[in-house]
Order: structure tokens, then sequence, then C-alpha cells
């Protein structure tokens, strides 16, 4: 009897991590009547289906101005990025995997990052992002400490490197 509850508990928290750490949930978006990408993403997630024709297109096309580049690199890995995003809106197929070209370049660790996915009422389901004021998508927001630096909202001021480079800038070492 002890064991078989035991069993019973030892699966149930199991499933509960399960859930807890899933990536890449598809769910049917119902304002938009198609499948949108929510919660907790990663560049795996972002590689599939239609969403990741526009990533790999992006990606590859996007030559980010190596000045700000190197303007950011001492500095990169002091902060930590949060991207929100949509699959289905425009601005975030091409400005997230520019995005992405541009941590590459600079030699971000990914590690540092969390990308969230958003249904066209701007809700994650299985990730509260309430806290995170999110209005437009893309938005990229780079803290250091919990405390947030600055933010990329929708498209760049000047360029993503350039605007990047001007944020990552207020880190302290």
């Amino acid at each position: 009897m002890k064991a078989s509850v035991f069993y019973m508990v030892l699966f149930l928290f199991s499933i509960q991590i399960a859930v807890s750490q899933n990536l890449n949930t598809i769910i049917k978006d119902p304002d938009l009547n198609k499948d949108v990408m929510v919660g907790k993403c990663d560049r795996n997630g972002l590689k599939q289906g239609e969403y990741g024709l526009y990533f790999k297109s992006q990606y590859e096309v996007y030559e980010p101005s190596e000045k700000y580049i190197e303007k950011m690199k001492v500095k990169i890995n002091l902060v930590d990025i949060t991207v929100v995003f949509g699959t289905w809106c425009s601005d975030s197929r091409i400005q997230v995997p520019r995005f992405f070209k541009v941590l590459d370049k600079a030699g971000y660790n990914e590690k540092r990052m969390t990308v969230i996915g958003v249904s066209r009422k701007k809700i994650a389901f299985v990730t509260n992002i309430e806290h995170l004021d999110i209005v437009l998508v893309p938005t990229f927001i780079i803290s250091q400490n919990g405390k947030e630096l600055g933010r990329i909202i929708e498209t760049p001021k000047k360029s993503l490197e350039k605007d990047l480079a001007k944020i990552i800038n207020k880190a302290k070492l």
C-alpha cells in the first residue's frame, strides 16, 4: 500500500515537472484561428514550422554592423534578456531572427535568455507575463540583476545592434 502511494506521488510530481518545463507549446489561437507558439520557447522551436521559414531567411540575410557588435561584446554576458514575440506577428518574424543573429555575433550566452511566445491578445497561457507590461511584440527586455536597463519594442529606433549596444552600455561591470 505504501509503495503504491509513493509511486503515485512520484508519478504526479514527474508530470508537474514535465509540464512546467514544456517548451515550444503550440495552441490554436481563437482570435486568429491558427496555430501559434505560446509560453517559453527555445531556438529549436523558433526554427520549426511556418515561423521557422521566416526565422531562417531573416537570420541569413541580416548583416549587423560589426562596429556595434564590438561595442557590446565586453558587457553582453552581464545582462539577462527576455524576448516576448508572436509567431503570428510580422515584426516578430523579421526582428526576432535578426536579434538572434546580433546576439550570436556578440557571443551572448543563450542560457541567460528567456524567449516567450504569446497569442494575439499577448497571453502566454503557460507562462505568466503580466509583470512584463507587454503592449507590442516583439519586445526585447534587457536587465541586469533584476533591474531593467532598457527595451527595444516592435522595431529598433536605429538598428537592433545599435539600440542593443546603447542599452548594454548601461550595465555595470
